[in-house]
Parts: structure tokens; sequence; C-alpha cells
């Protein structure tokens, strides 16, 4: 009758602790406890009460407390391990640990406290004969260790035996990760706990990530490693600090070889980073008339001396359709364009800063740019092919007054303050008249800025404007 007695309270309290615990993980191993329990139940009810031929009952009674001590020490594991209020499983009691407690809890008490020791070690002995395979053994001690020493965790970046990846579970006998392709790679825990593991999860999230790229020899290296520098500024795939390192590495046989080190806390964009690297560095060395050699040189020179007047012509096209400029005569724009610089940026770079010093204006030539201003959402313009801004810098030195952002590749001609002057210089009267193209833009522009001001200051009068006009490019007032 006691058998019976203590099976049923026990089977009633591990239902109870069921039933109170928000933990899925501790409420599937409590039931495994109360189906354990429950056969023990039945079993002392049939001992008891069944009429059972004598060999049966002997074996009941051999097996009964062996269930009884399985139930009752998987319970007592997982209800003192586990958060009962929280749905998780604490980090350094895996499920992996908690099995291995389990096991070793019910061969202690077997053991000991069976009533027939010589049966119930024979018993336990067919458990462990069970798992007595070499490399089932090889892979659950790993398996173990891998738990316990926590080299990596679960949702970490690794490599492990050559295979990149994320680890989405560590089981008894293998640790799955997930490779950038999408894949499931099973590397057996053995395997694991006997190669090189390299974590990018830890110590720290943050992951170098190193791109080399070849620059002219004519170009001197601090100005390459500057140009690099402020390409990569604003990358929201590299991590601002630390900042990121250009380094010359060789002079290579066709060119000076730099090595760029930037740091991500990303591991999986690592392709990704290396693409917004190497195209940033590409539009940044294409402004800068920085060349990437080709690996055999081939020289070109009557190519590009015939290819050259047809760059000229394209860019005092461009210039036609700009309307401050339609008070030039046709040479006087084609002076100017052979005096300014082409200029290519990728889609989504800034072109020009709100608030950033500048002396030059830009057309476009090809593409397409976004206008914004800080405290104004929405774009506030597009510009196109033909359109062109920061001609308040050209004319007068300002900040600029505005971000503009290319939202498609985009072809731009600069022109500078100092190329703009020596067109002026032939012909003073230009600046009246482009000052005059000037002033309906600005004062479209402090129609937008309206809204924002605190107090109204002051209009510059045209008269004003073009004396600070010719102030800036040094003319005579």
């Amino acid at each position: 009758m006691a058998p019976i007695i203590a099976g049923a309270v026990l089977l009633a309290a591990v239902l109870l602790a069921r039933r109170a615990t928000v933990n899925t993980y501790v409420r599937s191993r409590l039931w495994t406890s109360a189906l354990l329990l429950l056969v023990y139940t039945i079993a002392a009810a049939l001992v008891a009460y069944g009429r059972l031929p004598a060999g049966v009952s002997s074996q009941i009674r051999i097996a009964s407390p062996l269930l009884l001590a399985f139930g009752i020490a998987n319970a007592l594991v997982v209800l003192a391990v586990n958060p009962w209020r929280v749905d998780r499983i604490p980090d350094h009691y895996p499920k992996i640990v908690q099995d291995a407690i389990v096991i070793t809890l019910f061969v202690i008490v077997a053991m000991l406290f069976m009533p027939d020791r010589i049966v119930a070690t024979t018993a336990v002995g067919a458990v462990v004969i069970g798992f007595a395979l070499q490399d089932t053994l090889g892979n659950l001690f790993a398996g173990l260790a891998i738990q316990i020493e926590k080299p990596f965790r679960v949702g970490h970046w690794v490599t492990i035996g050559g295979v990149d990846g994320k680890v989405s579970e560590v089981t008894w006998r293998a640790t799955k990760i997930r490779t950038k392709a999408g894949n499931f790679v099973v590397v057996p825990n053995s395997v694991v706990g006997r190669d090189a593991i390299t974590n990018y999860s830890e110590p720290t999230r943050e992951t170098r990530v190193e791109v080399e790229i070849g620059a002219s020899y004519d170009t001197p290296p601090n100005e390459v490693k500057a140009v690099i520098r402020k390409a990569l500024q604003g990358e929201p795939l590299i991590a601002p600090e630390p900042a990121a390192e250009v380094l010359l590495v060789d002079f290579a046989a066709s060119a000076m070889t730099y090595r760029v080190r930037v740091w991500t806390t990303d591991f999986s964009a690592d392709e990704r980073i290396r693409d917004r690297i190497r195209s940033r560095i590409y539009y940044a060395f294409r402004r800068h008339g920085i060349s990437i050699p080709y690996p055999i040189q081939v020289q070109m020179e009557q190519a590009a001396a015939v290819a050259a007047p047809a760059v000229g012509d394209a860019r005092a096209r461009s210039l036609d359709g700009v309307e401050i400029l339609a008070g030039l005569t046709d040479e006087q724009r084609v002076e100017l364009a052979a005096v300014s610089r082409p200029l290519l940026y990728a889609a989504g770079e800034v072109i020009v800063a709100e608030g950033d010093a500048g002396d030059s204006m830009f057309v476009v030539a090809r593409g397409e740019a976004s206008v914004t201003l800080s405290q104004t959402d929405g774009i506030l313009a597009t510009l196109r092919a033909g359109a062109f801004f920061g001609e308040m810098s050209l004319l007068t030195g300002d900040a600029r007054s505005a971000t503009v952002t290319a939202v498609t590749d985009c072809e731009l001609i600069e022109v500078s303050a100092d190329a703009f002057r020596r067109v002026v210089l032939t012909d003073a009267a230009i600046v009246d008249r482009v000052a005059a193209a000037v002033e309906t833009r600005r004062a479209e522009l402090e129609r937008h800025r309206a809204s924002r001001a605190v107090d109204g200051a002051a209009q510059e009068t045209p008269q004003t404007f073009v004396a600070r006009v010719r102030r800036f490019l040094r003319l005579s007032v």
C-alpha cells in the first residue's frame, strides 16, 4: 500500500509543479517524470492487488524502483536548475548538462539503494552499454566539454572545421551550424573538440574586415590614405570605433598595395562590407584622379588624345543648360568647361553636406540627386541632368546651404571659384548677369527656410550681394 501512496503523492506533486511553471522546457521534462511515476504507481498496484505470476511480480518489483529513481532524479534536476517564471534555459546548465546530471544521479541511486544491487547494476550497465560505441562516447563527452567550457553559444558566428556559420544547436552528438548560404552543416562534437574554433561573437561583437587595393605610384601614400579614410566615412555597415586603418603593405610590380582594415558588429555582412569598401574607394579614386593600375600596363596615349576633345565638348554642352550661366557667350562657356573638373559619385553618397565649407558649384551631367535640409522632413528637390547646385558657395564662399545626395550614380561637373574667376577676369560684367540669376534661386531657398526661422533676418539687397561676390572673387568693387 505504501508504494502506491508514495507514487500517487509524487505524481500529484510533479503535476502541480508543471502547472505552476511557465518554462516550456521544464513543463516537457516534468511531463516525462509524471509518466514514469504513473507507470510506477500502476506497477505497485498490480503487485499489491493483481493476481500475477510470481515471476512477473518479481520482475516488476525489480524494475519499478528504477522508474521511481529516474522520475524523481529528472524532476529534482529540472526544478533545481531551471527558472520557473521565465521561459528560458540557463546558460550554465544547457540541456546536455542537465541530462548528464540526471543520468549520474540515476546511476548512483540504482547502484546504492535498489533492493537487488546485482540486478540493478546489470540493468544500469545495459543502459551504459547502449552508449558504449566509440564515436558516440567521443561525441557525448566532447559535447559535455563544449557545454562546460562554452567556447561558443547558440547564436554565435564561428569557424569550425573550416566552415563559417552561426551556431543553431548543440546536441549530444553534434553541433549544428547554419552557413551564410542558408545551409545546415552538422559537425560531430568529437571534431569540434579536436579542431581549432574561431569565435567571431566573443569576447566582443566587433570583427575586423580587411580589403587590399592597389593605387598608382604617381600619387603620394598620405594622399591615398586620406582619400580612402574620407570615402569610408558614414558607411552604415562599418563600426565608427575603432577607426578604419589604411596601411601601405607592399610595393608591387604595377601598384602600391594598401590594406584597408575596418570593424563591424555584423559578421554575416562581411562580403557586403567588402563590396561597399571597394565601391566607395573606386568612386573616390575616380574623383581625385587616383588610378588603379592594370596588372599589365598598356600605353594608350593616342586614344586618349583623340578622346579628349570629345570630353571637353560634352562638358561644354552640359554647361549650356545652366540658367545662371546663360549670360555667358559660347566661347566663355567652353573656356569654363575646360577648367572645370569631372566627378563621379556612387548612389547613396553625400555630394555636399549642409553646413560644410565650399567654394564651388556642381552641374549634373548624368544621374539623379536629392536635396534635403536638416530640419525639414522629406526631399526638398530632385536634381537630374542639367540641374545645378552650390552656386552660392561658388560666388560668395558661403557654407553649403543644403545636403545633396546621389540617388543613382552621378556624373558631375565641378566649377571652382578659381576657375570661374579666370573667366570673369575677361569680362567683369559677367558677375552682374550671374548674380541676377542667382537671386531667383536664393529667394526660393529662403522661402523654404522661412518656416524654420525664429526671427526675420534682414534680406541682403542685390547691390550688396554683388559687392560681396566681387570681394570673394577678388575683383574690384
